[in-house]
C-alpha cells in the first residue's frame, strides 16, 4: 500500500515512520525541501495548491491523507474529484478550517459549546459583545493555531483594539469559559465505520502552546469518558470520517464544552507511540488503508512533554528511566516545536515526578 501525505511536518514524519513498520510506503508533499518528513521518506517539493504537483503525488499513491488542517480544502476536493481516495474527507477539513462551521457542527451533534456569534466587521463585533457578553474571546475564523489570531476582550472599549489585533478578518466571538481544565479526546474511524478511542487526555498549555499531556487524564469518571468518546463518534459519523480525529474540550465539573477539532493526528496523542497498544499514527494509516484499527488500550500512565525552542542534551533526557525522545530534525527557533518526550511510569505519582524532571531539563536548554 502506498500513502501520499500532504504536508511534511513532524506529523507527516511520524506517520511515515509508522508506515515503515507496516510495510506502507509513504511519500510526502511539502514546499520545503528540508521538511522533517523528507528526512525519513521520499518527498515531492511543491506548493499545496499546485495541481500538477498534487497529481504527481496521486500517481505514486493508492490513498492520500494530510497532516495539518491548513492544507487548502480545494486541493483535497480536486484530488477527491479525480477519483483519488482521500481521507479524512474534504468536508472535515473545510469544517475544521472555519471556527464558525466547527462550532455549528458541534452544536448539531449535541456537543455543548461556549456562547458564540459571527463577527464580520467592527459593527458586528459590538453587536456580538452585546449578545455574548464579556469577558469574551475574539478568534479569527481561519488560520489560528497555538494561540495565534485570538484576543481576549474584558471591556467594551477594547473592542476596536481587539479587532485590529486579529487582523480585521472574519472572526467569531466566544464567551470566556471558566473551566476546570482542558482535555482532549482522540478517536479513529475506519472505512467500514468501525471506531475506537483512546483515554481522555489532560492538556497543559503555556502562551497558547501545548506543553504537557497526561494520559489517562486523572480523576475522570466513567460518565465523562463515555460522553467525550460519544461526542467524537457523533462528529465522525456526521462527516463520514475516516482516520484519526482529535477534539479539544473544556471540562467544567462533569460537563464538557467543545473548543476545536483537528481532522488529523494530534499533538496531544503523541504519547500513544510508546504508551498505547496502537499509536495514533499507526491507527490513522490502518484506517485510511482499510485495515483493522488495532487496540487502543493503555497499560501504564503516560505523558508527553513538548520540546520547544531549543533541544535539551540527549544524554540528560535519556538517563531517565522510561523516557523516549523524539527529535523532529528542525532548526531551533523561539516557540518552535522541535521534538517531544514520551514519559511512562507505573503509577500517576511516579509519572508526575518524571514529567517534572523532564520539564526542568527542557527549561534549561
Amino acid at each position: 500500500m502506498r500513502v501520499g501525505i500532504i504536508g511534511g511536518g513532524q506529523l507527516g514524519r511520524m506517520l511515515a515512520l509508522a508506515g515503515h513498520d507496516l510495510g506502507i510506503a509513504c511519500t510526502t508533499l511539502d514546499p520545503a525541501p528540508d521538511s522533517p518528513a523528507a528526512q525519513v521518506a521520499p518527498a515531492i517539493v511543491g506548493a499545496y495548491d499546485d495541481r500538477d504537483v498534487l497529481l504527481g503525488l496521486a500517481e505514486v499513491s493508492d490513498v492520500v491523507t494530510y497532516e495539518f488542517e491548513n492544507v487548502p480544502a480545494e486541493s483535497t476536493r480536486f484530488l477527491a474529484g479525480r477519483g483519488m481516495p482521500l481521507y479524512p474527507p474534504p468536508e472535515a477539513l473545510a469544517v475544521a478550517q472555519d471556527r464558525l462551521a466547527e462550532k455549528t457542527l458541534f452544536t448539531e451533534v449535541g456537543l455543548g459549546v461556549p456562547t458564540f456569534a459571527a463577527v464580520d466587521d467592527l459593527s458586528s463585533l459590538r453587536e456580538a459583545i452585546a449578545a455574548v457578553g464579556l469577558p469574551a474571546v475574539l478568534k479569527t475564523r481561519r488560520l489560528g493555531y497555538d494561540g495565534k489570531g485570538q484576543a481576549v476582550i474584558r471591556h467594551g472599549e477594547l473592542a476596536e483594539d481587539a479587532w485590529r489585533s486579529v487582523g480585521e478578518v472574519p472572526s467569531i466571538l466566544e464567551a470566556f469559559v471558566p473551566f476546570d481544565r482542558e482535555v482532549s479526546v482522540l478517536a479513529v474511524r475506519g472505512r467500514d465505520g468501525a471506531t475506537a478511542s483512546w483515554p481522555l487526555v489532560e492538556n497543559h498549555h503555556e502562551d497558547g502552546i501545548l506543553r504537557v499531556s497526561i494520559a489517562p487524564a486523572p480523576d475522570v469518571g466513567p460518565g465523562l469518558l463515555v460522553a467525550a468518546q460519544a461526542h467524537a463518534v457523533a462528529v465522525m459519523d456526521r462527516l463520514a470520517y475516516v482516520g484519526v480525529l482529535a477534539i479539544e474540550l473544556f471540562q467544567s465539573g462533569e460537563g464538557l464544552l467543545g473548543n476545536e477539532m483537528a481532522p488529523r493526528v494530534h499533538n496531544s496523542g503523541h504519547w500513544t507511540i510508546e504508551g498505547a497498544r496502537t499509536s495514533q499514527f499507526e491507527a490513522h494509516l490502518r484506517a485510511i488503508c482499510g485495515l483493522p484499527l488495532g487496540g487502543t488500550d493503555v497499560d501504564r500512565p503516560a505523558a508527553m512533554v513538548n520540546l520547544i525552542g531549543a533541544m535539551p542534551p540527549d544524554e540528560r533526557l535519556l538517563a531517565l528511566p522510561d523516557v523516549h525522545l523524539h527529535d523532529y530534525g528542525k532548526v531551533p527557533r523561539p516557540g518552535r516545536k522541535l521534538g517531544h518526550v514520551t514519559v511512562l511510569a507505573d503509577d500517576p505519582d511516579a509519572l508526575q515526578d518524571r514529567v517534572l524532571q523532564v520539564s526542568r531539563i527542557a527549561a534549561d536548554a
